[in-house]
């Protein structure tokens, strides 16, 4: 199906929207200690996933450790990089390596190329 075909009943139009959530902001929160190697390689690839995947409807906030360290006891952050999406639902977790896209689609709950 052709994504400006017009949509005839109630499940393709149903099935399309499992699909393509094109209207869902996605709020995400990237937790990383200073600008360590792997710091700036999870920022780089989560703001390229970003950007490929959700332009125009993410919210993304880098927070460094090391200057927050609050945050981390208050938010339950127990390793870095940990890329925590809180919208849409269901919150999740991913921590560590960020750099498999595949594993961050999934953690996002977004459908694979």
């Amino acid at each position: 199906m052709h994504p400006h075909e017009p949509i005839t009943d109630a499940s393709e139009r149903f099935e399309r929207l499992v699909r393509e959530p094109e209207d869902e902001q996605y709020v995400l929160r990237l937790y990383v200690t200073g600008m360590t190697q792997r710091s700036m390689e999870a920022v780089d690839a989560i703001r390229k996933l970003c950007e490929e995947r959700l332009q125009g409807r993410y919210d993304l906030e880098v927070i460094d450790l090391y200057e927050k360290p609050a945050m981390a006891r208050s938010q339950q952050i127990i390793a870095a990089p940990t890329l925590v999406k809180q919208a849409p639902l269901p919150t999740r977790q991913l921590i560590g390596n960020l750099a498999s896209k595949d594993r961050v689609l999934d953690g996002l709950g977004l459908p694979k190329p």
